[in-house]
């Protein structure tokens, strides 16, 4: 019988399924968490692929169509070449359930439901995380930067991580406050510029932003701070 998980166990876990990756010198390795350039492509070109074809002939079929066919050449091509698919299949999977809801609409605009849920769904677990002291970026940071969960031990760690955490909740919530309203005014074309835009580019600017509010400052730098507070230099 199975031992019940830790919660120090299950952080290891939130941490290692997170995606997040570190560069040689220690620090956060934005691009490749995102999923490099080919992951990039894949995230925002069905969607690009969606607008344009929607915005030029303002019919729904063909739109998502499109979509579906490209996000399908992006898994097919990782297939044949053999390297690795999780991104490509989510993104294809994450095309689908967007073209299931539009086309039983038979709203374009409803093509941008499905993110509002996933936005507020991510959002809710890291205000949670917040409240239970267990910050996710400190779960995720903390084991890239080596510190584990020990992070927890100290005061000022727990602060750095929870602002961490709020910088990537303020992205969720930013989005549902630009793209919501556009939706409800049935701006279907700022609406996907707006998704396109607050998408990748978003995300990886909250989360070079969390890694850099999160950072461990040294104790000399602690030392020289104090002194000058003490003895301000002319």
């Amino acid at each position: 019988m199975s031992e019940n998980p830790t919660p120090e166990s299950l952080a290891k876990q939130i941490a290692q399924s997170a995606g997040v990756h570190r560069t040689e010198d220690g620090q956060v390795d934005v691009l490749r968490t995102v999923g490099g350039w080919r992951g990039i492509l894949e995230s925002l070109v069905p969607g690009l692929v969606f607008l344009v074809v929607f915005t030029v002939t303002q019919q729904l079929n063909p739109s998502l169509i499109a979509s579906l066919a490209i996000a399908a050449v992006f898994t097919v091509a990782r297939l044949l070449q053999k390297t690795p698919v999780t991104q490509a299949v989510a993104g294809l999977a994450g095309v689908v359930v967007c073209a299931l809801v539009a086309r039983t609409t038979g709203e374009a605009r409803d093509y941008y439901v499905p993110g509002f849920f996933t936005n507020v769904g991510y959002a809710v677990a890291l205000i949670i995380s917040i409240f239970a002291k267990w910050p996710i970026m400190g779960v995720v940071l903390g084991f890239i930067r080596g510190e584990g969960t020990h992070w927890r031990q100290d005061p000022k760690r727990i602060r750095s991580y929870r602002a961490a955490t709020w910088i990537v909740v303020g992205l969720f919530v930013a989005r549902l406050a630009v793209q919501v309203p556009l939706y409800f005014a049935h701006m279907i074309e700022a609406l996907g510029a707006a998704r396109l835009i607050m998408g990748i580019p978003l995300y990886a600017v909250a989360l070079w932003l969390a890694w850099l509010i999160s950072r461990p400052v040294p104790e000399s730098e602690n030392d020289d701070e104090a002194i000058d507070l003490i003895h301000p230099k002319s």
